[in-house]
C-alpha cells in the first residue's frame, strides 16, 4: 500500500461514539482488501471517542484522526473524511455500523471490472446493540437501470439510504454536491450521485447496521423500521422530523431560524434533474415523477408556514418583554 495514493480511502465521521466505534474500527482493519487508508473525523465529542482513535492509530499507520473544534454537524464532517482523502474510491464508514471482512474486496472487484457503475454496495441485516441479528432490510431500488430516469425515480421513493455507505468513485463524487444542510441531504445526495452513473448491489449480507437508541434513526424517525421493506404504503405521520436532521445535518440551524425545511427539500430535488445534462424526455420524466412522489404530503409544505409563523410571534414577544424590561430598568 502507497499512503500517499491508496486504492480505497474510508472516512468516519464521529461523534462520541465510544460504545460502538471499537467494533466498527475492527471490522474495517479485518478487511482482506488492504489498501485503503481511514480518516477519522471526530465532531468535538466529549466522551473517550478519542483516547480510542488514538490508540488504534497508535496500531495501524492507515489511520488518522481529526478533532474538530466544535461540533459542525454531521454534513460538515462527512464532507471532511472525503476532502482529506486522497484514494481512487471513497467509502463512509458509521461509527456504529460493522461491514463484512470481503465487503471491501468485492466491491472494489465491482468497480474495477465495471467504468460505467459508480457506487457498489451490498445487502443489509439490522443488528442490535449486542451485534445480534434483528432482520434484513429489504429494499431494493432500480438504481442499476441504464435509464436516469429510473433511477431517479426510484431515488424519490422512502428508503433508509443505506447505499451512502457503499464504496464510490471519487471522481464522481468530485462533480457531485455532498451532504448538504438540511434534512434528508443524504436522500439528495445519494439521487445528484445516481445521475451520474448506476450502482450495483452485492447479492451477499456484507454490511450490518446496528439499531440502537441513541442513533439519529431511533430518536428523530422512530418508525424508521416501516421503510425497511420493498412497499411505499406509509402516512405523513411516520415521516421523519426533518427540522430535527435540518439540525443534526448543520448545527448552525437552531430553533431561531426560518428553515422551511419541506419546500427546501422539494427544491432541493426539483433542482437536481437540472445538475447533469440529459434529453428533455428524461428530464420530463423526472419532473412527472417529483410530482407524483409527493402527492399527499401538501399539508407538511403548509405546516412550514405555520412553523415559520411560531417562530416570528415567539421572536417579536421576546422583543417586546425585552423591551418592557428595559424599559422599567432605566426608569428612575
Amino acid at each position: 500500500m502507497s499512503k500517499e495514493h491508496p486504492k480505497v480511502s474510508i472516512g468516519l465521521p464521529v461523534y462520541n461514539g465510544e460504545n460502538f466505534i471499537r467494533a466498527a474500527l475492527d471490522s474495517i482493519l479485518a478487511q482482506t482488501f488492504t489498501d485503503f487508508e481511514l480518516i477519522i473525523c471526530d465532531n468535538a465529542s466529549t466522551d473517550s471517542t478519542e483516547a480510542i482513535c488514538r490508540e488504534y492509530m497508535s496500531k495501524d499507520s492507515r489511520i488518522t484522526y481529526y478533532k474538530n473544534e466544535k461540533n459542525l454537524g454531521g454534513s460538515p464532517n462527512y464532507n471532511r473524511t472525503f476532502e482529506l482523502s486522497k484514494g481512487e474510491y471513497f467509502k463512509w464508514a458509521a461509527h456504529d455500523d460493522v461491514i463484512a471482512p470481503n465487503f471491501l474486496s468485492q466491491c472494489v472487484n465491482i468497480l474495477d471490472g465495471n467504468p460505467d457503475i459508480i457506487l457498489c454496495h451490498s445487502l443489509i441485516s439490522f443488528i442490535d446493540e449486542n451485534g445480534n441479528f434483528l432482520r434484513n432490510y429489504n429494499v431494493h431500488l432500480r438504481t442499476d437501470s441504464p435509464k436516469i430516469q429510473v433511477r431517479f425515480h426510484d431515488l424519490l421513493a422512502k428508503h433508509l439510504c443505506y447505499p451512502v455507505f457503499g464504496l464510490i468513485r471519487s471522481s464522481a463524487l468530485k462533480v457531485t454536491p455532498l451532504m448538504g444542510g438540511y434534512g434528508a441531504a443524504d436522500a439528495i445526495f445519494l439521487l445528484r450521485l445516481a445521475l451520474h452513473g448506476r450502482f450495483y448491489e452485492i447479492p451477499e449480507y456484507l454490511f450490518f447496521s446496528r439499531s440502537h437508541g441513541k442513533q439519529s434513526l431511533s430518536i428523530l424517525f422512530p418508525d424508521y423500521m416501516s421503510f425497511a421493506n420493498d412497499n411505499n404504503n406509509y402516512s405523513v405521520n411516520m415521516l421523519p422530523d426533518l427540522y430535527g436532521y435540518a439540525q443534526w445535518f448543520d448545527s448552525s440551524n437552531d430553533d431561531s431560524k426560518l428553515l422551511f425545511q419541506h419546500w427546501r427539500i422539494f427544491w432541493e430535488y426539483l433542482r437536481s434533474a437540472w445538475l447533469v445534462k440529459m434529453s428533455f424526455y428524461q428530464r420530463l420524466c423526472c419532473h412527472i415523477s417529483l410530482i407524483r412522489q409527493f402527492q399527499g404530503t401538501e399539508s407538511l409544505l403548509c405546516k412550514d408556514f405555520v412553523t415559520a409563523a411560531k417562530i416570528l410571534w415567539n421572536q417579536y414577544t421576546n422583543s417586546q418583554t425585552m423591551q418592557k424590561t428595559n424599559s422599567q430598568i432605566s426608569e428612575p
